[in-house]
């Protein structure tokens, strides 16, 4: 029985950081309702984030604290699926051609109030140009705020596939392409898509702080930030003039928590409300905690080892084939996710459509490896680095441990490596830059569409953003996917990408390795949370019932003094 083990995690816990603590949970003299608790969720999140502007990252740690709470988009998915709804556009005209895009956008939006800002007027069409030409135009004064680029917007190739951004009117904006994109629709529903206030940047811009608009946001969504201390605690509010009617939860706090054992121990301990990224034993334990519960689902993600072919011996594929066979993938997937993974074959999951089940996975035969590695010339082997993440993620539970693993299995055939990890957001860059022989990454598609996996991390266009690790840039693969791309009809696109996957399987610029399930887990108090395919975190539209407990310890009162918030 595990109960105990979590508890001594917990008294640890307490021990060890009760002053950080204090910071989520000093008394003021103001209270939401007699239970301070009832208004107020609090989250335990895995990470901090990058940023708080969800066009310069890629990483869904940083969107759940960002696009999800703070922005909005002109079409968002409906909860729990990959269908488009109305978000801040009302409705849509698309061209017969397919290559024109008119949206009317939605009136009376309000943009939060900050103690630095107050908007003078609602979201209209120069927010949605601000939005998209910030990231597009080299020559935009916003382009170069910050270091870290454009990489989704970039990776997905709105360079090349936009030609023009009109504003028709206050209140509706014409998008003209190049070519047709059958995905252009929900790619406008992802995250870095996400409209900001372009009043804001004016005003940042008068201020000399235009840094600012990557910090302190400024969106037209549910919440909004009110205070971030960094590795510690997100601490946002409603916000009260919400265009869907503000929120039920008053307050929001990302308690971040990168230890999943500590999540878990507070989350029992009534600490925190929802955990994310729970571990196997977690979701096998719960059966001794009534209060909690779990929601899982099959996720739309892959997790895998990328191999850089731009550096040797990863230029050749068949050292890049001998670590396919080198690899044991059933171990990995049994220890390190338990009963909550399948292993992986093709660069998409089985339950996304144009899946290829034809192509033939490279099973384990560390005798074929061998013979590959004699064949390219290194029949004793080499020296490799082996980079491994140090954060969970939901498609990779343990990377450190898989790492482990791995080396065990390479050693069997001569191979030497070298495990290297750096803090998460120093690793991503580090990835970006091509520094790394091999790393272990994953991916989680963001629109339900399989080009979001092709052409985000394995086309030619990303190898410049660096979201493709490998580095691979193949002809035949980018022609197919492409023509994919461009195509309207599901059937031949389906077609097009089965032959992509083809091309991935021969040429191996990874090692696949698993397809994971999704899981959250919350108390009984938590209402009407849903799991989005896309593995985001949304706190919109959820709700609270009275605590549980009337005095739940270390929470007594989470809200600061109103006049002590230092909003942004």
């Amino acid at each position: 029985m595990q109960r105990p083990i979590f508890l001594k995690h917990l008294q640890f816990w307490k021990l060890t950081t009760y002053f950080a603590l204090t910071a989520l949970i000093l008394s003021c003299s103001k209270s939401f309702d007699s239970n301070v608790r009832d208004n107020v969720l609090v989250y335990c999140s895995e990470a901090s984030p990058q940023s708080f502007n969800p066009q310069l990252v890629t990483s869904g740690s940083t969107f759940d604290a960002s696009s999800r709470q703070v922005y909005n988009r002109l079409v968002e998915f409906t909860p729990g699926t990959s269908d488009i709804e109305a978000g801040l556009a009302t409705s849509w005209q698309i061209s017969k051609d397919s290559k024109v895009y008119t949206f009317n956008l939605r009136r009376n939006v309000s943009f939060h109030s900050t103690s630095q800002f107050t908007p003078t007027r609602y979201f209209n069409a120069d927010d949605v140009l601000f939005s998209f030409q910030r990231q597009w135009l080299a020559n935009h004064p916003y382009h170069n705020v910050s270091t870290l680029g454009f990489r989704y917007f970039d990776s997905m190739g709105f360079n090349e596939l936009l030609h023009k951004i009109v504003k028709v009117n206050d209140y509706q904006v014409r998008f003209e392409l190049n070519y047709p994109d059958s995905a252009f629709l929900a790619t406008l529903a992802m995250d870095f898509t996400s409209i900001l206030s372009s009043e804001y940047a004016e005003n940042l811009i008068l201020s000399s702080s235009r840094e600012l608009i990557d910090t302190q946001p400024v969106g037209t969504g549910p919440f909004q930030l009110t205070r971030y201390q960094a590795d510690a605690f997100i601490r946002y509010k409603a916000h009260p003039l919400y265009w869907k009617g503000k929120e039920s939860i008053e307050r929001l706090v990302f308690a971040i928590t990168p230890d999943p054992s500590l999540r878990f121990a507070r989350l029992i301990a009534g600490e925190c409300d929802v955990m994310a990224k729970p571990l196997p034993i977690h979701i096998k334990t719960l059966k001794n905690y009534p209060e909690l519960k779990t929601l899982t689902q099959q996720g739309s993600n892959v997790a895998y080892l990328a191999m850089n072919t731009q550096k040797k011996p990863f230029d050749d594929k068949r050292v890049r084939q001998a670590l396919n066979f080198a690899i044991k993938k059933e171990t990995l997937v049994k220890i390190v996710y338990g009963d909550t993974a399948v292993t992986a074959k093709n660069p998409i999951p089985p339950n996304m459509w144009s899946y290829n089940s034809a192509t033939i996975e490279s099973k384990y035969s560390p005798e074929k490896a061998k013979q590959l590695l004699s064949e390219a010339g290194y029949s004793n082997g080499f020296e490799m680095d082996l980079w491994a993440m140090p954060v969970q993620r939901s498609y990779n539970p343990n990377a450190i441990k898989m790492a482990e693993l791995i080396q065990q299995d390479l050693s069997k055939v001569g191979i030497k490596a070298k495990i290297i990890s750096y803090e998460f957001g120093t690793y991503l860059e580090k990835v970006k830059l091509g520094e790394h022989q091999t790393a272990l990454l994953g991916w989680i598609g963001d629109n339900g569409d399989p080009s979001n996996f092709f052409s985000s991390i394995l086309s030619c266009a990303a190898t410049r953003t660096g979201n493709n690790a490998s580095f691979w840039c193949n002809a035949e693969f980018d022609r197919l996917i492409r023509k994919a791309a461009i195509n309207s009809d599901k059937d031949t696109r389906s077609a097009l990408y089965k032959n992509a996957q083809l091309v991935f399987n021969q040429e191996k610029p990874w090692v696949p390795i698993a397809h994971s399930k999704q899981s959250i887990l919350t108390n009984q108090r938590v209402k009407n949370f849903t799991l989005a395919p896309t593995d985001g975190v949304f706190f919109s539209g959820v709700s609270l019932v009275s605590s549980l407990s009337p005095d739940l310890e270390g929470n007594k009162a989470i809200n600061e003094n109103d006049n002590k918030e230092n909003n942004n």
